[in-house]
């Protein structure tokens, strides 16, 4: 278990986590190495060199916790099901994103506590911006090296509503459910910055109705909650972590303001 206290633990997460985003940006103008994946998905040097750093870093500083990367992610189900605490990383989260060069790519570090995200960091290498926060500290952002200011989620919910979903993985089959929600503004942007728009109130509503992974969401839904707001399946639980082998995350829900029936079109559909 961690003893230092959450604020110091959090400021170290930052620092990594720049120090990575510093890494990605090396790679960013230039060749970026790209090749595929098993799964078709792409990998680039950038990636591997963030991850590399992260998990030097944090295997440092934290040696009794485990570290479970994207880049890492052939650990067997046997060893991790046992785990209690552990760190879930994606080193390049949106790596379409960084390929395509639109600065929407970033890197996540959360902690994972009893199956719950307690902590986490959510840096944009392109802007230097930090998103930060635990249960017990509250959520933050910060610009480079300057103060962080504390965010919260927007309650009540925008009118008409802050909608955010994906660049990469659109899909055409939510036109209908987001009507029935009434009034709204569709932004379309990559990567796990769509969590960070509404842990900042500068959105109400993410629904993901496509595939992502558990090291995609655990750091933004740390800091999601940790501004209030909540990160939710269709029926209503929280999204959990390392409940099962396969590392795919259910269908889940970004929320601002839970005084709104978010899920009703989609419970309904």
């Amino acid at each position: 278990m961690i003893n230092t206290e959450t604020n110091q633990v959090l400021e170290q997460l930052v620092d990594i986590s720049r120090r990575a985003g510093l890494a990605i940006l090396e790679w960013y103008e230039g060749d970026m190495g790209i090749t595929q994946k098993a799964d078709d998905s792409p990998l680039t040097k950038a990636d591997l060199a963030s991850h590399q750093l992260i998990q030097a870093e944090l295997t440092r500083l934290w040696p009794e916790i485990p570290v479970l990367s994207e880049e890492s992610a052939v650990i067997p189900w046997e060893t991790r099901q046992s785990w209690k605490q552990y760190w879930l990383v994606d080193p390049l989260d949106g790596t379409k994103e960084f390929i395509n060069r639109n600065g929407e790519f970033t890197v996540n570090i959360a902690l994972i506590s009893d199956h719950e995200p307690v902590m986490g960091v959510v840096h944009v290498p392109v802007t230097d911006v930090s998103y930060f926060g635990a249960r017990e500290t509250g959520a933050f952002r910060q610009q480079g090296a300057a103060v962080a200011t504390a965010i919260q989620v927007r309650q009540p919910a925008a009118v008409p509503a802050g909608i955010v979903g994906s660049r990469s993985h659109a899909n055409p089959e939510l036109a209908d459910q987001l009507n029935a929600l009434g009034p709204h503004e569709l932004i379309s942007m990559g990567s796990s910055l769509k969590f960070c728009r509404v842990a900042e109130g500068l959105a109400d509503f993410y629904p993901r109705l496509g595939p992502t992974c558990e090291w995609d969401t655990a750091a933004a839904q740390a800091v999601v909650e940790a501004a209030g707001g909540q990160v939710v399946k269709i029926d209503g639980s929280a999204l959990q972590y390392n409940r099962k082998e396969i590392y795919l995350n259910p269908f889940f829900f970004v929320i601002g303001d839970p005084e709104k029936d978010w899920l009703g079109p989609f419970r309904d559909s």
